[in-house]
């Protein structure tokens, strides 16, 4: 294990965050540490590799971009906590499947914490709080290595989904915290988020962060803005 870094980014656009996790992918070797990176997005909406754009039901000021993930339109923006998680699968010894479970459970055993009980479904990857979704992955393998991730609504204004069919699911009911009752921001729950999917994927403890960063990979890096 090569040990494990963190990237608390603020507000990042979306752009420059997927050149920079692309980059990195292609770069690292077998002791490239993993990294995960905590963020939130400028409101836009993103579309899987494969993705249907008819999902998009009409036009909004908000932009679309074609993506390299798996699945279908979602959106991201500010209140929401955006989780990149660009690991090594062949080291961590895990595979795709196994990634996705471990980034529903992290979320699952998150909102436990706050009286919330989270199911995932296996017919639409996410979580999910009385049947409707807050929080959604997506992600791609390239080189036995992932990226992008999971996102978790805390406190953000849904009505952007409300354009869209939220994964390609017409009809489906978004969620936040926010609607639960529990106040808090994405950078207060960032951490938490972080540590729950270490231990879920099975990162030893001796050995989960090795670097703490507040900045893109060079030369990839932008300004960082604070989040709400």
């Amino acid at each position: 294990m090569s040990g494990l870094r963190l990237r608390y980014l603020g507000r990042q656009e979306f752009t420059p965050c997927w050149e920079a996790m692309r980059q990195l992918t292609s770069t690292r070797d077998t002791l490239t540490p993993d990294e995960f990176w905590l963020l939130e997005h400028p409101s836009v909406y993103t579309l899987g590799l494969n993705g249907d754009p008819r999902h998009r039901l009409d036009s909004t000021a908000t932009p679309l971009i074609q993506t390299d993930r798996g699945g279908q339109i979602t959106w991201h923006g500010p209140g929401q906590l955006i989780a990149y998680t660009l690991i090594d699968l062949h080291r961590l010894n895990i595979g795709i499947k196994r990634l996705v479970h471990g980034l529903e459970q992290a979320v699952i055993t998150l909102l436990s914490q706050y009286g919330l009980s989270a199911e995932a479904r296996p017919d639409a990857p996410g979580v999910y709080v009385n049947g409707a979704k807050i929080a959604s992955v997506g992600l791609r393998v390239s080189r036995g290595c992932s990226y992008h991730g999971v996102s978790l609504n805390v406190n953000p204004d849904l009505s952007p989904f409300d354009h869209i069919n939220p994964c390609g699911y017409a009809g489906l009911t978004v969620t936040s915290l926010a609607r639960f009752g529990v106040s808090t921001t994405t950078t207060a729950l960032a951490p938490a988020l972080a540590l729950a999917i270490m231990e879920t994927l099975g990162y030893p403890r001796n050995a989960l962060v090795t670097h703490v960063s507040t900045s893109l990979p060079t030369p990839l890096a932008t300004t960082v803005q604070v989040t709400r």
